[in-house]
């Protein structure tokens, strides 16, 4: 039997005029709320009727922009760009935020169904993905920031990235360079799961083995943590000043997270960079503006971000799949030091 609004209503506890407002993306409804309507829609594949219609007419000129973490600073930036490239081209663009619990793929194909979306863009997220779920979603889908992985064939999807092995590589050999050892690393994620993160972990690990410094696991701070990037930081750096009264420098694998761990030094009565040398990674405004400013590995976010839409429309016109690897630059902006010895 197909189920219908009122079903759907009953089911996750609701009026029917709320799961309308859900279904239709018109009106205020709170985030939770949402969440628990989309999860029976999802679980029962409810096609709404609009979306019925647009089935038929086959255009509804809808794309999705799936983020995880929507309230990270860098991420903002190229929203903006997503936005304007999109409208220009005549394209509603669908917004929503991914949850670091929810997979962002499942999400995408139950959107596509949902919405008849033309096409997807992701931005965030693992690198831990199954052929069978590229096979399921069935438009032409972007990847922003990560790739799908090396299981994925590179005909499934395209990506717009960064090497964020070799950008973090460059971070900690420049802290290198500069005369550090005692170095620190921050990260908020698994060693294990393959994400952006544990990239830039492996980068940080083989600016050590190259240098001949020896590895210590003192020296890294890591938990899989909800606090925002800012708190996260100044826990992390909390934590790595207790265990090594000799570290002279931190590599942060977000600049919200250098922001963080730059006030905990500060709030400890060090200074930035005479004690303790900071570098971040991204270039958000945010981290040339504080004080000091944060040295980082600048990722190229209006562009890559423009990449994202023009394959993204080159792929909906029936155009391969592309691969675009961007290369970041180290800002140097006062808040990394020669170690004196």
């Amino acid at each position: 039997m197909e189920i219908t609004i009122k079903d759907i209503a009953k089911l996750s506890g609701v009026g029917i005029t709320t799961v309308s407002r859900v279904i239709n993306n018109s009106g205020p409804v709170s985030p939770k709320t949402r969440e628990k309507v989309m999860a029976v829609v999802r679980e029962y594949n409810y096609v709404p009727n609009n979306s019925a219609r647009n089935l038929k007419s086959n255009q509804s000129k809808s794309i999705a922009l799936l983020v995880k973490s929507i309230t990270n600073p860098f991420f903002q930036k190229m929203i903006h760009v997503i936005e304007q490239k999109v409208a220009l081209r005549g394209y509603q663009l669908i917004i929503q935020n991914v949850t670091r619990l929810q997979n962002e793929l499942d999400i995408a194909i139950s959107e596509a169904k949902e919405r008849n979306l033309q096409g997807i863009i992701i931005m965030g997220g693992s690198f831990n993905y199954t052929e069978a779920k590229f096979s399921a979603l069935k438009i032409p889908c972007v990847f922003l920031t990560v790739s799908a992985g090396e299981d994925i064939p590179l005909g499934s999807y395209s990506s717009i990235r960064i090497n964020d092995e070799l950008e973090a590589f460059k971070a900690v050999d420049y802290l290198i360079s500069l005369g550090h050892r005692r170095i620190g690393f921050i990260m908020n994620a698994p060693a294990d799961e393959m994400t952006p993160n544990s990239l830039r972990f492996k980068g940080y690990l083989r600016a050590l083995q190259q240098y001949k410094i020896p590895y210590d696991a003192a020296l890294v701070a890591s938990e899989f943590s909800s606090l925002s990037g800012y708190d996260f930081g100044f826990k992390m750096m909390k934590q790595l000043l207790a265990q090594n009264k000799d570290m002279t420098a931190v590599f942060a694998f977000a600049d919200i997270v250098a922001i963080g761990a730059a006030k905990a030094v500060l709030s400890s009565g060090l200074k930035i960079p005479e004690n303790i040398s900071i570098i971040g990674f991204d270039g958000i405004e945010e981290a040339e503006f504080y004080h000091p400013s944060i040295d980082t590995i600048s990722q190229p976010a209006e562009q890559m971000a423009l990449s994202s839409v023009e394959v993204l429309f080159d792929m909906l016109q029936g155009g391969e799949t592309k691969h675009i690897v961007f290369e970041s630059s180290l800002l140097k902006r006062g808040s990394c030091m020669v170690m004196h010895k």
